[in-house]
């Protein structure tokens, strides 16, 4: 009998809040384990959330992000002036495009400025360049249209593929990812890539490198461009053998289309990259 008890005597205090020394008929107060359920949720969110990879995000606001938009911004003047025959004005407009385009590579480099908006903006304004010089010297009979037509149809086509190439590489919400698998199929107006996560830049997705052939075409093109915007105000005498750089520049510009699409290295997918484990 005494040996029991102490045994009574433990149990009692663990399931009863108030010390006695009579059995109480009272149910123990419900309030300790409600509270404890809450705290158990709370705790198990706070486990879920932190261990959430956040949304991937960069700043896109640099120094070489605004010289590279201030290029793209310049192509319509550009264009402009070649079309009024104002090629004093394009050939500043050149000159300034070409400084631009060193000084925002330096000042990614130098202070660590380097973003992935930066690797779509900077062949993007190169293109756009490109574009406005490939279309208004064709219109003004400066430029073969057939080699207008084939730098302007591997360009679409290199644009084409970067759109679908964002789309699906896109990154899922986290919210999207934390809900279950069955809420997610019952809810198919929770679009993992919206519009508006679409065209938010700061969200990096995949980031396109060029490749060894595109980078001579691209050098290749921007000289013959140059060639022919400058050559209505040089003297006669002056010769750029614009018509050997025309086929030197039709040859790389396929050549360099068709690098794209048997590299395997173009386009990498930041989002996988960046939530790839270290290796051990």
């Amino acid at each position: 009998m005494s040996s029991s008890s102490p045994t009574f005597t433990i149990c009692y205090s663990i399931s009863s809040s108030k010390p006695d020394t009579t059995m109480s008929s009272q149910s123990p107060e419900p309030s300790l384990p409600l509270m404890s359920g809450r705290s158990d949720r709370k705790a198990d969110d706070t486990k879920s959330s932190a261990a959430t990879p956040p949304s991937l995000r960069e700043n896109i606001y640099t120094i070489p992000n605004l010289l590279t938009v201030s290029r793209i911004l310049s192509c319509p003047v550009l264009g402009w002036s070649i079309l009024n025959d104002d090629f004093f004005l394009a050939t500043g407009l050149l000159v300034y495009a070409g400084l631009s385009d060193l000084a925002d590579g330096y000042l990614a480099r130098r202070f660590s400025m380097q973003s992935v908006l930066g690797t779509i903006l900077d062949p993007a304004a190169d293109k756009t360049l490109m574009t406005t010089l490939t279309v208004t010297l064709a219109m003004k009979g400066l430029l073969p249209v057939s080699l207008a037509s084939i730098i302007i149809g591997r360009d679409v086509l290199l644009s084409l593929s970067a759109f679908y190439i964002r789309y699906t590489s896109l990154p899922t919400p986290v919210r999207v990812r934390r809900m279950p698998l069955l809420l997610r199929m019952r809810s198919p107006f929770l679009l993992q890539k919206t519009f508006t996560r679409y065209w938010d830049f700061s969200i990096p997705s995949a980031e396109v490198r060029p490749t060894t052939i595109s980078k001579y075409n691209t050098f290749a093109q921007l000289a013959l461009m140059c060639a022919t915007t400058v050559t209505p105000i040089l003297p006669a005498y002056y010769n750029l053998f614009v018509p050997e750089m025309q086929i030197l520049v039709a040859v790389t510009t396929v050549w360099s289309g068709l690098s794209y699409v048997f590299s395997k290295d173009a386009v990498r997918i930041v989002s996988e990259t960046r939530r790839r484990p270290p290796p051990s």
